[in-house]
């Protein structure tokens, strides 16, 4: 019985002391932690993958297969720091050891945060984007993508940076004394910037628009960006405009809200000219021209009484704007041909002189 009991107690204060040892400890903190996260993997890609499987959206289904395994990854770190934790560690390592893991934990952290928010931006977006027929809001959906990536980045790079006792307040203070000389030195750069995403909010313009800034500037968008905006002329030429010139400028928009246009031909006729025939005849040859619209119908407008001329203008409406030169082209054509036909006179400047015999 005595000799039951020895061996009894050796056993016991053998486990005892295996149980003290710190490297035992260690080893069995560690093989639980990565246990744990096996089975945390597990748990995520066998049942709740295939609890998302039945839902109508695949949003979580992205998210799940984008946090399974850094989730066991996190894990496996915070094991790691907790094992090393019995090894009592010279002060010197364990502090830049477990700043080094807090450091991949973070990391791993903002990936994951970086990717559930693409999903999310690129899903929602996608499907709202959908919805409309503008493509502004796909604009806005790339502009909004970089931006929540610069967000992330920016807040995890706050915890790192005081999870190795670097105190944030100072430094946000500085760099906000230094943002004010920066944003002084970078103003047109930000003006730019802001009137780009004004632009887009607003829908004023998108990527192949037909637009008119001034006599000088017209033609077709093709590209909308943060800090300018071009447009190809069309004599194929490529005007750069800062996109902060452009949003405080009127711009002639040729496709919004419709593709629609009206097409004014004016003209003029000579005095003692009867009205009422020279808006008959004109409007005869206008409903001879293919392409025009009948709603608005079109309409011959006695303008004013000039001072050489009787002037008037026909208002004529075209289903696409592009048409608008074809169109004019024609109009004038068959109102000079009708008028000349017609016998009726089309005056052009001119000056009469007096000469008084003395």
């Amino acid at each position: 019985m005595a000799l039951q009991d020895k061996l009894t107690n050796e056993v016991v204060n053998g486990y005892w002391y295996l149980l003290e040892n710190k490297y035992i400890k260690a080893a069995i903190i560690l093989v639980a932690v990565y246990l744990g996260s096996q089975i945390v993997y597990y748990i995520l890609e066998k049942y709740v993958k295939h609890f998302t499987s039945k839902t109508k959206t695949k949003i979580d289904d992205l998210i799940l297969a984008k946090i399974s395994r850094p989730i066991s990854l996190i894990l496996l770190l915070a094991g790691i720091r907790f094992a090393l934790i019995p090894l009592a560690l010279p002060e010197n390592l364990s502090f830049y050891v477990f700043h080094i893991i807090s450091t991949f934990i973070i990391t791993i952290v903002g990936y994951m945060m970086i990717g559930v928010l693409k999903i999310i931006i690129h899903e929602w977006g996608k499907k709202w984007a959908a919805k409309t027929k503008s493509t502004a809001d796909d604009q806005l959906i790339g502009l909004l993508d970089r931006f929540s990536y610069i967000v992330v980045i920016l807040i995890f790079l706050m915890f790192l940076l005081d999870s190795w006792g670097i105190k944030i307040g100072p430094l946000l203070a500085s760099l906000g004394i230094a943002g004010v000389a920066v944003a002084f030195a970078l103003q047109n750069t930000l003006g730019n910037i802001f009137g780009g995403v004004s632009m887009i909010v607003d829908k004023s313009i998108k990527v192949g628009d037909d637009i008119e800034i001034d006599a000088q500037t017209k033609g077709t968008v093709i590209d909308v960006g943060f800090r300018s905006t071009k447009i190809k002329t069309r004599n194929n030429e490529l005007i750069t405009i800062p996109n902060g010139k452009l949003a405080d400028s009127k711009i002639v928009n040729y496709v919004m809200p419709d593709t629609t246009i009206r097409v004014v031909v004016p003209f003029s006729v000579a005095y003692g000219s009867s009205i009422t025939k020279v808006k008959e005849l004109v409007m005869a040859e206008i409903l001879k021209i293919k392409g025009i619209l009948k709603d608005p119908e079109p309409i011959v407008y006695f303008k004013e009484m000039g001072a050489s001329s009787l002037n008037f203008d026909a208002l004529i409406w075209v289903a696409y704007y592009k048409d608008r030169f074809k169109v004019r082209e024609e109009a004038n054509t068959r109102i000079y041909d009708a008028l000349n036909s017609a016998g009726i006179s089309i005056p052009f400047p001119q000056m009469d002189v007096h000469v008084k015999n003395q």
